[in-house]
């Protein structure tokens, strides 16, 4: 696994060194992502892609919503559980149940945790798996650690190298991007070195760990209070502002890749946490299928691919996002958010 961090001053908010604005004819983020060689781009397998149908738009208009699956090794127990609950078919007839403003969208069975539900709760299938809180995470310290800063590896040399970086945020000890997503973390070089210099050795007792972060469109598990971690039964989707502080708390499991537009513009619900009140029950939008996409015929199956965060064209997008130079800026602003950083994700049309 590699990550890919952005510049360690992006990340802090300081002034980076930018290009003269007498420049011309610099590229903005799209135009560098449409250059991109085709090499650079990495096909998602059907199996981590899901189609969700939802009830048609009142003009009569289809409503499809495609979500991508986070591959290993990230919350593989829930991505388990939602491909079991697709192939049972337990999703086809749920509704959207909650729409609070600028925070999320969440799907499920009206019944299940729902403060008006007012019926027996649909009976999950066999199968499902449950996980622990310590699933939220992803051990790393059984990969080799190389700092930033040209350190020498350590940590277990008999496994793939994970780089890290000095990078660091008020949510964690790092970000970056693996895999194609973006990612948080508790090691790097720097907190390496004040380790060492405080116990004079790395006490590689203390598991170092990795997350995905909660950035707009990312999917998530609903659950009801600890030691609850959600089966996959209910799901949501971020519609606002970075909930970053829900990292490490809840599983997420995926992000919508085409067609938020039908979840964010949902009618909002007034009642406790935006869920729909007795009286708006008719503004619950119905989930007509969830399918697996390997499942589907060939014909109908979607096909998608992302940029590598692996790739140089990527680390020219990250650096174009932090520092836009292209003619309508006048200030660079000197550092961007992870979450303002979304990983290109395009369709393939034959």
């Amino acid at each position: 696994m590699r990550i890919l961090a952005l510049p360690l001053a992006a990340l802090l908010g300081l002034a980076l060194p930018v290009q003269a604005q007498e420049e011309t004819d610099v590229p903005s983020p799209n135009q560098i992502v449409d250059e991109a060689p085709r090499e650079e781009w990495v096909t998602i397998p059907p199996e981590n892609l899901l189609v969700m149908t939802l009830a048609p738009a009142v003009d009569g208009s289809a409503r499809k919503v495609v979500i991508q699956l986070m591959p290993e090794p990230f919350s593989q127990g829930w991505v388990a559980n939602i491909r079991t609950l697709a192939r049972a078919e337990w999703y086809d007839g749920i509704t959207v149940n909650r729409v609070q403003d600028n925070y999320v969208v969440q799907w499920g069975d009206p019944n299940y945790d729902n403060p008006e539900a007012d019926g027996a709760a649909k009976p999950l299938p066999d199968r499902l798996g449950t996980m622990a809180e310590a699933d939220y995470v992803t051990r790393a310290s059984h990969y080799r650690y190389y700092s930033s800063r040209g350190k020498q590896p350590h940590g277990d040399r008999s496994n793939p190298p994970l780089k890290m970086h000095d990078l660091f945020e008020s949510y964690a000890g790092f970000v970056g991007f693996s895999l194609g997503w973006p990612v948080a973390g508790t090691n790097s070089s720097v907190a390496f070195e004040k380790r060492r210099a405080i116990e004079n050795a790395y006490d590689y007792s203390r598991p170092d760990t990795i997350w995905p972060v909660h950035c707009y469109g990312m999917v998530g598990v609903g659950r009801g209070y600890s030691p609850d971690t959600g089966s996959g039964a209910e799901l949501y989707t971020v519609i606002g502002h970075a909930p970053r502080h829900l990292d490490r708390n809840i599983a997420l499991v995926g992000r919508i890749v085409e067609g938020m537009e039908h979840l964010s513009s949902l009618p909002r619900g007034s009642g406790a946490l935006g869920f729909y009140t007795a009286e708006e029950a008719d503004k619950r939008t119905p989930i007509l299928t969830v399918r697996v996409v390997s499942d589907l015929p060939e014909s109908e199956r979607p096909a998608f691919e992302y940029l590598s965060t692996d790739s140089d064209t990527f680390a020219r997008y990250a650096d174009a996002r932090a520092n836009r130079r292209d003619p309508f800026f006048i200030e660079p602003a000197g550092g961007a958010d992870i979450c303002n950083i979304p990983v290109p994700v395009r369709r393939v049309v034959d």
